[in-house]
């Protein structure tokens, strides 16, 4: 069994989940897949948690209280939310190894740094390897893979970050991390009788836009 895990360096769920991923790796193979989040929301018509009032301030809430209770590290950056593309190129360009993932994330969410361009990222990138960040995120191969992997997210039907694909199904967000657990578990799950009825509930009421 094979797992995608889309993800963007903008989401701070993202970094929690990471977190939570070693033991996923342990049972199953997972690709991380770097995707452009705002391109996902536009393509629903959907505005991301931050640009909501009242949500944002939630959002940000929930994640400081769920990485403290879980023990994992955790700063928000000095801006959010912030443009990603630099950080999700320089992934890209450093090999989207995993290693490489964990050193942008934990740049941003747990030492609470910038990660919106190339300036700001010259640190971790020589970190990776990567001397001159600003060329390695200009190139054109970079740009292309990140273009095919929003749109093979899309396709895929994604329409959030963090999102886990195994086979036909996707699991969305860090807390869903446990469901995945459970699925493994038993994957026939949603073939029991209530997700059926639920997965065909016909709508009651559709509202205008």
């Amino acid at each position: 069994m094979h797992a995608d895990w889309y993800f963007d360096f903008i989401s701070p769920f993202s970094y929690l989940q990471l977190a939570r991923l070693g033991a996923l790796r342990a049972r199953i193979g997972i690709t991380p897949i770097p995707i452009v989040f705002g391109a996902v929301l536009k393509h629903h018509g959907q505005l991301g948690p931050a640009e909501i009032r009242g949500k944002r301030e939630f959002t940000y809430r929930f994640a400081q209280w769920t990485a403290e209770r879980a023990g994992i590290p955790f700063r928000f950056p000095p801006a959010h939310p912030f443009n990603p593309i630099a950080a999700l190129r320089l992934a890209v360009a450093a090999g989207t190894t995993w290693p490489a993932i964990t050193a942008i994330f934990e740049h941003i969410w747990r030492d609470g740094r910038a990660g919106d361009g190339a300036d700001a990222l010259a640190e971790v990138g020589r970190a990776l390897g990567i001397d001159d960040v600003a060329i390695a995120t200009a190139r054109e191969d970079v740009k292309a893979a990140l273009r095919a992997n929003t749109e093979s997210a899309m396709a895929a039907g994604v329409f959030g970050v963090p999102t886990l694909r195994i086979g036909g199904e996707l699991f969305w967000g860090n807390d869903a991390t446990a469901l995945v657990e459970d699925w493994l578990d038993a994957p026939a799950r949603f073939d029991a009788p209530e997700y059926r009825r639920i997965a065909a509930l016909p709508r009651a009421v559709e509202r205008r836009r």
